[in-house]
């Protein structure tokens, strides 16, 4: 297997840090430490023709980089003559979205076969589920269903090396280049803390990793090791993927014992409509709702912040729930309003009781 030869095997890369010093660079193309990343020249050649070490983007990157002491050039270059360009993957990204009504994508992300999945799932890792969730305070049931809703239990992980894949996008995908770049760095960081080849890392075209899919900023910020063996293993190790959902739930402020969605009955109007056309965000009050001629069909309480959206139920027939904290915290995983609640339904379908 080929391995990062200088530097993301954290033994080599000490001794090299240590005695190499940073090439000098022009001023012309880096801002000062700390400052914000050059700015992606779309006129430039494409990778796909000069290769990577070849490209001025790519050259640019190196260059601040090892400006920022993070990395040495001999490092980068090498990591860069052993990726692989992929082609494909920008073609992916250049489909265009499709949009798909609430009961059509609930069937195909949180139907019975994937309930049914996520039973048989748990079943088999009750115990370190369990423990992490009461650790944690964030139900199993959501700890599953985020692993379905992302992966089907880890069966769908993709298979393209991230090295490869974050590499293609950061430089030949300019739409995006500057976010790419950023998890292209948070990567080559990862690696190195994992002490593991930077090659042997696979996810998503996108470069999303393991079960959960994260992309490297959020695998640096959550995985969890929670069997200890000094490695955060969000591919195998069901114990390090439930701890690392469960971490990331709780830093977006996931409340232990509190709801997702409560269903609501309106007369809806303009100015309803405006606010479920708004950005997500929690804004209002159940209270503020109410005022508003918004009927929560469950209790909550006045105080708790929450959302109004709707779903298309069927052909031109909508329901209209409020998102409370926890729906918010599921949504900061997936920017989603119908990823959340089919989240919620998994859920509620993995444990017979419809309580979240």
């Amino acid at each position: 297997m080929k391995k990062f030869a200088i530097g993301l095997l954290a033994l080599a890369l000490a001794a090299c840090s240590s005695q190499q010093q940073p090439a000098e660079t022009s001023e012309t193309l880096l801002p000062p430490i700390g400052g914000k990343r050059p700015v992606f020249d779309a006129a430039a050649e494409s990778v796909a023709i000069s290769g990577f070490n070849g490209n001025a983007n790519v050259q640019r990157f190196i260059d601040y980089e090892v400006q920022s002491g993070q990395f040495t050039r001999h490092e980068l270059e090498n990591f860069f003559g052993g990726v692989e360009y992929k082609g494909n993957i920008v073609n992916i990204m250049n489909r265009p979205g499709t949009s798909r009504p609430w009961y059509e994508f609930r069937q195909a992300n949180a139907g019975g076969t994937r309930v049914s999945a996520g039973r048989r799932f748990y079943a088999q890792n009750k115990g370190v589920i369990d423990a992490v969730a009461k650790s944690y305070g964030v139900p199993a049931e959501i700890i599953v269903a985020i692993v379905g809703i992302e992966t089907n239990y880890g069966t769908n992980m993709g298979s393209f090396r991230v090295a490869d894949s974050l590499s293609t996008l950061a430089f030949d995908y300019p739409r995006r280049a500057e976010f790419f770049q950023k998890e292209l760095n948070e990567f080559l960081l990862m690696t190195k803390a994992e002490k593991r080849d930077v090659y042997s890392f696979k996810g998503s075209y996108a470069g999303a990793m393991g079960m959960p899919q994260f992309m490297p900023s959020s695998f640096r910020k959550y995985a969890v090791d929670y069997d200890g063996d000094g490695f955060h293993d969000i591919w195998n190790n069901v114990g390090d993927v439930a701890a690392s959902v469960a971490n990331y739930m709780k830093a977006h402020g996931w409340q232990t014992n509190g709801k997702m969605v409560v269903p609501v009955t309106l007369t809806i109007n303009q100015e309803l409509q405006g606010i479920i056309d708004e950005k997500t965000a929690l804004t209002r009050t159940v209270a503020d709702f109410k005022r508003l001629g918004v009927q929560p069909q469950e209790v909550v309480g006045d105080h708790e912040k929450a959302i109004l959206y709707r779903l298309e139920t069927s052909p031109g027939v909508y329901e209209y729930y409020l998102g409370l904290t926890n729906f918010y915290a599921v949504w900061q995983y997936n920017h989603s309003r119908m990823y959340v609640t089919a989240v919620r339904d998994i859920a509620n379908g993995v444990s017979g009781d419809y309580r979240l």
